[in-house]
């Protein structure tokens, strides 16, 4: 079985192919979610047999959120495969993620919220995970946009 992981929300973009839960190929790409990813899964789907696709929806840039989830859902859609997702603290051992200007967003005990980074404070970068865990994806896809509307 495999599966394609897609983690949009930073620079570089990273895409993980999965077989078995296990990783088994990494693209990461500099540039737009929207030029890359089509990019990237053409090959990715010509040259294998994809049963699920899952993307990172909360948080992060939301135009790469909304790109990514009308790409991915219209690709499963046609191609019958199935579609999950899961947050982008999963991938960054749970450390802040850029938001808006000086903000970054903190997931504290499952709640998240947004505030200023402390002098301290460490940020991960991104990673695809060697195993995939199933128990953090979801069947609900929509992009969650943690930031009040203005």
């Amino acid at each position: 079985m495999y599966q394609v992981l897609v983690i949009s929300i930073s620079k570089p973009i990273k895409i993980g192919l999965y077989k078995n839960n296990k990783l088994i190929k990494t693209y990461e790409k500099e540039g737009k979610t929207s030029d890359l990813l089509p990019e990237v899964l053409k090959e990715i789907l010509s040259e294998n047999k994809i049963d699920k696709i899952s993307y990172v929806n909360s948080p992060g840039s939301y135009m790469a959120i909304k790109v990514a989830y009308v790409f991915l859902k219209t690709i499963c859609i046609t191609k019958n495969i199935e579609f999950l997702a899961c947050s982008g603290f999963n991938f960054n051992d749970n450390s802040p993620i850029k938001a808006l200007g000086k903000k970054y967003f903190f997931n504290k005990d499952g709640e998240i919220s947004i505030d200023f980074l402390d002098k301290d404070c460490t940020i991960s970068q991104f990673e695809l995970p060697k195993v995939l865990n199933e128990d953090i994806f979801t069947s609900n896809t929509l992009p969650i946009y943690n930031l009040p509307a203005v």
